[in-house]
Parts: structure tokens; C-alpha cells; sequence
């Protein structure tokens, strides 16, 4: 089976090639990526099986990458693992079309459970992200809407870090934007969550679950 990581933390690829060599053993060959531009030139020059993708990455947003993935290799499976609770990115993931979605909190037989159901059946559906598959179908059956739903990739991921206690210049130098960029998409989040002030959106991403 071939595989690429893609996670900008060496200590989180090593750790999960130790687990997929222990697991799988001769019948795996694995690549690694720690940024876009990597992830990128590596899926033009090679097959894969299976991307294991981080949400976050320094240059740009996992979600670019599996947005890039479903557009250019649209059968190509993509497993989404992130530090972040499932309520916060998972349903935006799968709307992306990734296969599954795993916290890195996850027990390593989790991982494998994860990768033989998506061997098996395409999708891995944990749990926790059938509860919210759930609850969305609830709420568009009750024909209501978040106005989270609303925001890019990225503008939910700095809304996030912002969240978070993030400054605008920390923000910048972990996404490799500029501070004005990153100030841009702190107006367009207020604009769009018809909020004023960074304690709002504490507040509306707190209240719905989507930082912890």
C-alpha cells in the first residue's frame, strides 16, 4: 500500500510511519510531505493509495490540499488527521470529500481500523462524526442554518486561531501571511458572523463547539 503524510510535525509522521511499519510491515511504502508545495509535487510525480492529511500546516490549510486532491485525483482517499475536535473541522472535511476523519488524541488501532474500513468500504465513520452527520441532516430537515457555514477555509481557520487567543502577527507568521491579510479575514469573519469584537467570536466559536 502507498501512502503519503502530509503534516508539518517530522515527530507526527515518524510517529505515524512507526505505526503503519508495525502494523503492515513489507506491504507498505510511505512518502512525506510537510507543506503544501510538497504535498503537491509529490502527488504530480507518484501514485498513492492513500493520503493521510493533516487540517493545518504552516503554508496553507490541509483542506486546500483536499480540495486540490478531489479535484485533480478524485478517487484518491484521503484521511484526515488533526489535532482538532471533530466537531470543529470534520463535517467540512467530509463535504470536501475526504474519507474519514481522526483525531491524532486516537489510539493507533484506531488509525488501522480507520484505514482497512476505507480499504474496505471507502468511508470511515467514527462515532463521533455519525453523531454530527446526525444532527446536520436534524437541522436541515428543521431548515435552519449557521452562519459559520458561511465562512472559506481559511477564514475559519484563522477565526479558530483568533478564538484561540492568537494575535494577528502570530497568525501571520504560522500561515505565512502578512498581518494586513490576516486582518482582512478577521473583518470578513465579523462581517459574516454579525459579530464586532474578537470577544464575540470567542464567544459564537465556544458556543458552537467549534473550538474546546
Amino acid at each position: 500500500m502507498r501512502i503519503l503524510i502530509v503534516d508539518d510535525h517530522p515527530f507526527v509522521r515518524q510517529g505515524l510511519i512507526y505505526v503503519l511499519n508495525r502494523e503492515m510491515q513489507d506491504s507498505l511504502a510511505v512518502s512525506e510531505a510537510d507543506s503544501l508545495s510538497s504535498a503537491l509535487s509529490l502527488l504530480n510525480s507518484n501514485d498513492y493509495d492513500l493520503v493521510l492529511l493533516d487540517v493545518s500546516l504552516e503554508e496553507s490549510s490541509g483542506l486546500d490540499v483536499l480540495a486540490w486532491i478531489k479535484n485533480e485525483r478524485s478517487s484518491l482517499p484521503v484521511l484526515i488527521i488533526s489535532m482538532h475536535p471533530e466537531d470543529q473541522y470534520a463535517l467540512r472535511a467530509i463535504r470536501l470529500g475526504a474519507s474519514g476523519y481522526l483525531s491524532k488524541h486516537s489510539a493507533p488501532s484506531d488509525l488501522m481500523t480507520a484505514i482497512e474500513q476505507i480499504k474496505t468500504n471507502g468511508k470511515y465513520i467514527s462515532p463521533k462524526l455519525s453523531l454530527l452527520l446526525a444532527n446536520e441532516l436534524g437541522k436541515r430537515n428543521h431548515c435552519s442554518s449557521d452562519l459559520h457555514e458561511l465562512l472559506s477555509n481559511r477564514e475559519m481557520e484563522i477565526g479558530c486561531m483568533i478564538a484561540c487567543g492568537s494575535t494577528a502577527k502570530e497568525i501571520a507568521n504560522k500561515l505565512c501571511l502578512s498581518v494586513k491579510t490576516v486582518n482582512t479575514y478577521r473583518t470578513r469573519l465579523l462581517q459574516k458572523l454579525d459579530i464586532r469584537s474578537n470577544v464575540d467570536l470567542t464567544a459564537y466559536f465556544l458556543r458552537n463547539k467549534l473550538i474546546s
